[in-house]
């Protein structure tokens, strides 16, 4: 059986969705694919459905009701991904803004003895394309703020492209992952650094997506701004690792 899935939680990604899909599936590499799709009213979920056919075995597809958030998408992929027994199990929007061919590279990072491997945007400098210079400083100062209120070393805390080995997920508890939004990448680090599980930057190229509308909101940014002080406070009374 193959080691490796990519999750790709979908709303509204009819433009996109099938180039990646073909995209993922010509890498030498072979990567099965699960999209979480959240009831997309533009028929995204029903295009992949029609693409099954033609990759059996490889190419899975959740239906969800309603816009239910990106870190509840991803819980229920993990816990889908874990009961299905990949080794590698990876997070990536469906957008193109991450590069496909990346996957090989975050796939390497966890084979040479990463546990979780981060598709990163600042760890060299800014590698952003096609952001407004108002956005781009808004998410490298939200990294930095991170790194100040967390302590955690990592340039790219937000990044969504991200390679988790299956132990990392079987340890942390799923359940207990409180953000759904733009913190939820923040939560999901920071417990997987604070279980001790060893976490790599790889550098990659971030080119905003051409295609389709982002996901982004101002609600999403106050999660994460207020989240990462919560985090903070609630890890001081909260042991790592936790047992069964």
């Amino acid at each position: 059986m193959p080691d490796s899935i990519v999750i790709i939680p979908t709303y509204n990604e009819k433009e996109n969705i099938e180039r990646m899909i073909r995209k993922v599936f010509s890498l030498p590499h072979d990567f099965h694919l699960l999209i979480i799709d959240d009831g997309s009213p533009d028929g995204t979920g029903a295009l992949v459905k029609g693409l099954q056919p033609e990759f059996p075995g490889k190419l899975f597809i959740e239906e969800r009701q309603g816009k239910q958030g990106l870190g509840t998408a991803y819980i229920h992929g993990f816990k889908w991904c874990i009961a299905h027994k990949y080794d590698y199990i990876f997070e990536m929007d469906a957008d193109f803004s991450h590069n496909p061919n990346d996957l090989l590279r975050l796939r390497e990072a966890c084979v040479e003895g990463a546990d979780m491997s981060v598709g990163s945007r600042y760890v060299k400098g800014v590698n952003v394309v096609n952001w407004p210079m108002s956005r781009v400083l808004m998410s490298y100062y939200a990294s930095m703020y991170v790194r100040i209120i967390t302590g955690i070393n990592l340039h790219d805390s937000t990044a969504g492209f991200v390679c988790y080995k299956r132990k990392v997920l079987e340890t942390i508890r799923l359940d207990k992952i409180k953000f759904v939004g733009y913190a939820f990448q923040i939560e999901m680090k920071y417990t997987t650094i604070k279980h001790g599980f060893k976490v790599v930057e790889i550098p990659i190229i971030f080119t905003d997506r051409t295609e389709g509308t982002s996901k982004m909101s101002t609600g999403i940014f106050k999660e994460a701004f207020f989240g990462v002080i919560q985090m903070r406070i609630n890890s001081i009374f909260r042991k790592y690792p936790e047992g069964d």
